[in-house]
């Protein structure tokens, strides 16, 4: 998974959101020691700053934490990182929908466009097997 930067958003919120998708997706297994500020920051090629602010707020929300000496570590509590990847899921739905809106579809419309992919990819599936 690497590490994508849109433009017109600040960085380090950008640095948190793919951090949380690592660990939801479990790229970051709970319970995984994290690598360090440095590392992390040289694989993204940000300043090192701005990872430990990004890092900072997750630790905040609790997804990660620190143990002297030893580094940051993933939650182990599965609730937490579970209740963030539903999070991220309704956000997700939430720019599709606004997206389709803006295309001028109603719901009932983007629900049955998403009925027909279904019908279409379980075709494709059938035509594999």
């Amino acid at each position: 998974m690497g590490w994508i930067f849109e433009q017109n958003r600040p960085i380090y919120t950008q640095l948190l959101e793919q951090i949380q998708m690592r660990i939801v997706c479990g790229v970051y297994a709970p319970g995984e020691r994290l690598p360090s500020v440095r590392e992390l920051a040289q694989e993204a090629a940000v300043n090192p700053n701005t990872m430990q602010k990004a890092l900072a707020e997750l630790e905040r929300t609790s997804l990660i934490y620190t143990q002297r000496t030893a580094g940051r570590f993933v939650t182990e509590d599965a609730a937490l990182i579970r209740d963030c990847r539903r999070r991220l899921a309704m956000e997700k739905i939430e720019d599709f929908m606004k997206a389709m809106q803006e295309l001028g579809y109603s719901r009932e419309e983007i629900l049955a466009l998403m009925q027909q992919d279904q019908e279409m990819e379980e075709r494709n599936e059938e035509v594999r097997v």
